[in-house]
């Protein structure tokens, strides 16, 4: 079930990349330095100048202001602003380092750079760690677990009885909770992880390494070299 909870991730990350098609060519704005960037995380320079591109394109759905706010963040994955979703919310407050309530595009660009299949496998297992932990206390609680357990299924349609719900997050905390104290800190969900490797799968999207031929007009016209 945890292998679905990530999965929801990277559906949800998909829809965002897949939201937009190529258009023709337009000068890009508030990308001050591509190659920092570059340098920042597992893109290369052509490989941001591609996502910003994206970026753009999301941030323009309701307000033309370069950011992305939550309502576009809905927008890119639901095609609609009016569906309330746990699972968006957590992963937009992820992506929002800054706790702003808007995304610009290097917090766009690093919390992307996650996912991508070169990105460090720390990195990986600290996002999902994240992502359970709602009250960001630094551990997991079993509620926690339940919370996103049930937003996964309630995503994809699937309805389970409470009883099956709370057996799959008791043998889950059997196994991690090697503590025995009721939660799971960054080093029990670092060894389940390890244990069972599928759990990150769904932490990279292979695509983000294709991210230039998803917008080729781009590519043709890029400022910078990569180095």
């Amino acid at each position: 079930m945890m292998v679905q909870c990530l999965d929801g991730v990277k559906h949800l990350l998909s829809s965002i990349v897949n939201c937009c098609d190529s258009e023709i060519y337009k000068e890009p704005w508030g990308l001050e330095n591509p190659e920092a960037l570059a340098r920042e995380t597992v893109f290369s320079v052509s490989e941001i100048e591609a996502l910003y591109e994206l970026f753009k394109k999301i941030s323009s759905a309701v307000i033309d202001d370069g950011l992305i706010n939550k309502e576009e963040f809905q927008l890119a994955l639901f095609k609609t602003n009016k569906k309330e979703s746990l699972f968006a919310d957590r992963v937009f407050d992820l992506f929002d380092t800054k706790h702003n309530g808007i995304l610009d595009f290097e917090e766009f660009a690093r919390a992307l750079s996650v996912f991508h299949p070169n990105a460090p496998i720390e990195d990986k297992i600290d996002f999902s760690f994240q992502l359970y932990d709602l009250k960001q206390q630094g551990f997991i609680e079993r509620q926690e677990v339940k919370q996103m357990v049930v937003a996964t299924l309630a995503e994809s349609g699937m309805n389970l009885s409470d009883d099956v719900i709370e057996s799959i997050i008791d043998k889950t905390f059997e196994e991690a909770d090697t503590k025995h104290d009721g939660k799971i800190d960054k080093e029990e969900w670092r060894s389940l992880v390890m244990r069972h490797p599928s759990l990150l799968k769904n932490m990279t999207l292979q695509y983000l390494k294709d991210i230039t031929t998803t917008f080729p007009s781009f590519v043709f016209h890029s400022q910078v070299d990569d180095a």
